[in-house]
């Protein structure tokens, strides 16, 4: 009777349905009715296909590169302003801005080694009196940045532990450059080692503060002179940097700080694949990073096509709106900066900058950014979120670091399905479009065990999304200019 029973109960559970999968979806509206908003409806998947769409195929067994976090530049500026908050006001957009769980987890900071031109003046950590030198580095000091970068930097690594931190110079001290201007001019070659040294005691001084400094660029934008602060810099003598000073000075050390070249715009993927080219040097970087104000985002593909075994990274774009405005044009930044950077490889999405105030300041005179909006306005302790926060939260939300990337159908690929025969029912014939008219996204699979699409719209119209996911079919719609993370359950 018992082993009946057993059976029964078993034949029962059997024949109970299983819980469907289902899709949530966070949207941003582009007249601002959604803003980063979760939507109340859930869509399901079923096995019923539309024959006539073309549907983005997400296989997660294509698996690309592993995602270290999206984030910002926290500059000096963006410091200076957040600590000039009262401190329950400042805590409370860092949690909002950091917090992984509560918050729209924003999940890798890029900080400037030194000053940039979103600084209110010029600064190293070695500024002497003119004529003088210091190669013992006696006067090494982060006193500068003890006033607001390091404490704002503390207080969001207790926010969240885990955020990577990369570092940027715009300039070496002034002493150690051939023009003996914060502006332009080279670093001395009698000042290789020095400047080797220079970094290894920012890594250490910083570590002392608590501040793990994951990885650093040689150089931001070594073929821009017009900034204030600027060095240029060219690929063989950073050759000659790496294998002789920074690479040997690191190694001695015991850093696990990465060394990263280039820094610089999309025009010139020869830049790194120069460096990469004498082993010597390679040895010692981990990657290359790249901005977006020149060139084309598939330079990036081009590198890691020549040198998978070393990382990509995108550290800098500005992306602004005016104040005010009634529409958020979030779709062609997210299509270009979240879906474009991702499937060119990069490992991480890092925006120029965190915060600024109402006036964009500050920034440095002659060579200063004055139109350097912030990801927030901050005045005072009135905070606006601005279009770079919410291309960022789009998808630091939602795909945590060590996310893959996984395959799905983008734009003009091919697309193949079954479809009935009209002339012959339940005869099935396969349907091939070899350009798929599918809206710009990018997937990922998280260590939690979710896919995440990005979608953007970048149209006049609404669009159908027509997902197929391990034989399965879902549909949702997404309005005009606008742009949504859809998360579901992998397996």
């Amino acid at each position: 009777m018992r082993k009946i029973s057993l059976i029964a109960a078993l034949i029962s559970a059997m024949a109970v349905p299983a819980a469907a999968q289902t899709i949530s979806a966070w949207e941003t509206k582009a007249d601002r009715s959604e803003l980063f908003a979760l939507q109340p409806e859930t869509v399901e998947f079923d096995y019923k296909r539309n024959e006539r769409a073309a549907y983005i195929v997400v296989d997660p067994v294509r698996s690309y590169q592993t995602m270290e976090g999206f984030g910002f530049a926290l500059t000096g500026g963006s410091a200076e302003h957040l600590i000039k908050m009262t401190p329950s006001a400042r805590h409370e957009i860092l949690q909002e801005m950091f917090n992984p769980k509560d918050g729209v987890g924003f999940s890798y900071i890029r900080l400037t080694l030194g000053s940039s031109d979103l600084n209110s003046f010029t600064f190293s950590y070695d500024d002497i009196e003119e004529g003088k030198e210091d190669f013992k580095l006696k006067h090494f000091s982060l006193s500068q940045d003890l006033k607001d970068v390091v404490p704002v930097m503390q207080e969001i690594l207790g926010i969240n532990p885990d955020i990577p931190v990369m570092s940027s110079p715009w300039s070496a001290p002034v002493w150690m450059k051939e023009s003996g201007n914060i502006r332009g001019g080279k670093l001395r070659k009698d000042c290789y080692q020095v400047y080797a040294e220079y970094f290894v005691k920012y890594v250490q001084a910083m570590e002392k503060e608590g501040i793990h400094i994951d990885a650093v660029t040689i150089q931001n934008e070594p073929l821009n002179s017009r900034n204030t602060p600027s060095m240029p810099w060219d690929p063989a003598d950073q050759i000659e940097f790496v294998k002789n000073n920074l690479g040997p000075e690191f190694e001695k050390a015991g850093l696990d700080t990465d060394i990263i070249v280039f820094d610089h715009n999309c025009d010139r993927p020869d830049y790194a694949l120069a460096i990469y080219n004498d082993p010597d040097a390679a040895r010692y970087v981990t990657g290359s990073a790249y901005h977006h104000y020149r060139g084309d985002l598939s330079a990036m593909t081009y590198v890691y096509e020549a040198r998978p075994d070393k990382k990509i990274y995108f550290t800098e774009q500005m992306t602004t709106e005016r104040p005010g405005m009634d529409r958020i044009d979030i779709a062609a930044p997210v299509k270009r900066l979240i879906i474009g950077v991702t499937r060119n490889w990069s490992s991480n999405v890092i925006l120029w900058n965190l915060a600024a105030d109402p006036l964009n300041d500050p920034h440095t005179d002659n060579g200063g950014c004055s139109m350097c909006q912030g990801a927030i306005t901050i005045d005072g302790d009135k905070v606006t979120r601005n279009l770079a926060y919410y291309v960022i939260a789009h998808a630091s939300k939602l795909v945590p670091p060590g996310s893959k990337r996984i395959f799905s159908t983008a734009p003009g690929e091919r697309s193949i399905s079954i479809c009935e025969d009209e002339q012959h029912p339940q005869m099935w014939r396969t349907n091939v479009i070899e350009k798929a008219d599918v809206p710009d996204n990018v997937t990922f699979l998280t260590p939690q065990g979710k896919i995440v699409m990005i979608v953007s719209n970048d149209s006049w119209s609404r669009r159908e999304v027509n997902i197929q996911y391990n034989g399965k079919f879902a549909r949702v719609r997404l309005a005009p200019g606008s742009v949504a993370t859809y998360v579901w359950d992998a397996e």
